[in-house]
């Protein structure tokens, strides 16, 4: 797929960018450069390639999911203006 002037100046439009003629033939070759690598990419075949999540064989360490601070909710509640069932009462900001 390539771009045409004209397509890059309706793209242009669409998006509200205001590009002079100069700007818009380096925005094509630009985008056209893109679809070209697109193309390639695409071109390649990937059949029997197992997908995976990084380019090299790693393992995430991960720590236990323990607590490790302690309940300070009261504490926290007991110096606040308002508090109702366990709530913070704040004012209304919105009409």
């Amino acid at each position: 797929m390539s771009l045409s002037l004209q397509d890059v100046e309706r793209i242009a439009q669409l998006a509200r960018i205001r590009v002079t003629e100069s700007e818009a033939a380096g925005y094509r070759d630009q985008l056209n450069g893109i679809f070209g690598l697109i193309a390639e990419m695409q071109a390649v075949d990937t059949a029997g390639v197992e997908p995976m999540s990084h380019a090299q064989d790693l393992a995430q360490r991960l720590r236990p999911d323990t607590v490790t601070e302690p309940d300070r909710r009261s504490a926290f509640q007991a110096v606040a203006p308002q508090v109702e069932d366990g709530l913070y009462l704040v004012p209304k900001v919105i009409e």
